[in-house]
This record gives C-alpha cells, structure tokens and sequence, in this order.
C-alpha cells in the first residue's frame, strides 16, 4: 500500500459482507453507530477555523468536510435502510459526495449543525436498527455501483465508514 492509499485508507478498504452477521457483530457495529458522533464532536471540540480548515492529506478534504459529509452520507444510508425493510429491493440512488463536499455550506458552515444533526441522525438510526426484528436485515436495496446490497452488509459499510472518517480527522489534527 503506498503512503497516499495509507492517507486514504487509514483503516483499510470498506470490506463487503457477503453473509449475514452474527448476533455480536451486529450489535459492535450497531453500537460503533451509536458512539460515533460523540466520537466525532471530541475529535474536533476545541479546534479553531483554521485547523478545522486543514487537509487530512494532499488533494483530500479539509476537517470541516469531512464532518459535514458524514452526516451527508449517513443520511443516505439510513434512508436506503428504512426503503429495504419497506419495499421490495428498492433501486437508490448514488449521490456526488465530492460534489456536496465542495458546496459552500460544506466548505464554510460551522461544524456544530453537522455534528448536531449526526447526533440526533445516529439515535434514531440505533433506535431503528435495535428494534428491527431479525429478517430485515436480510432485506436488500438495489445499488448502482455496488449492486444487491443487505441492511446487514450496510451497517458493516457504515460503522466502517465511521471509524473511517474518524482516521481522516485524526490525521488532519496531526497535520
């Protein structure tokens, strides 16, 4: 792996579940939602403008983005989820993270809107995600890129893609 993969990566590529998770592993990813954003808001509280403003490797975001997406995508996620336990393999949408990533709100907006939001996003995510009764979360939706996609295998994708973007703003701290 070079070192810029390393940047990218720092936790590793997003591995695909391709069977469904036991009872403990559900619940760890579960609950890696559940302490993300107070995760998050640790990270950054106390940061001023301009290391919020830093880039957690070249040509990557800045801290601010990176907390402004992970709401972005976890919106997206939770929604695909809510469609799978209602409809039948519903086909979602993708969404141009990097696009959103570049508008201004994203580029400027105090972090505390995005961290908040987080907040109450993931308790009512968790909340769903514990009271789902055990089928449902071998309901898929249909993915342009990544295809037949189970609720199980999306929450794997997103307590990774919370320790993700977590590494991402640890590095932009140390930078």
């Amino acid at each position: 792996m070079t070192d810029l993969e390393k940047l990218r990566y720092p936790v590793g590529r997003m591995p695909r579940v391709t069977t469904p998770l036991d009872t403990g592993t559900r619940a760890a990813h579960i609950a890696t939602l559940e302490q993300a954003p107070a995760f998050f808001r640790r990270l950054v509280t106390g940061l001023t403008d301009a290391q919020l403003d830093t880039r957690y490797r070249p040509d990557g975001w800045t801290i601010r983005q990176v907390i402004h997406h992970v709401p972005d995508s976890h919106l997206n996620a939770y929604v695909r989820m809510k469609l799978a336990v209602t409809e039948d393999t519903p086909a979602v949408k993708t969404y141009e993270e990097a696009q959103w990533a570049e508008l201004p709100e994203a580029r400027t907006a105090p972090i505390a809107m995005s961290l908040d939001l987080l907040d109450a996003l993931h308790r009512r995510w968790v909340a769903f995600l514990r009271l789902l009764p055990e089928a449902n979360f071998a309901r898929t939706f249909s993915h342009p890129e990544w295809k037949r996609v189970t609720v199980d295998e999306s929450i794997s994708m997103y307590a990774w893609h919370c320790r993700h973007h977590a590494a991402h703003v640890e590095l932009g701290i140390r930078n």
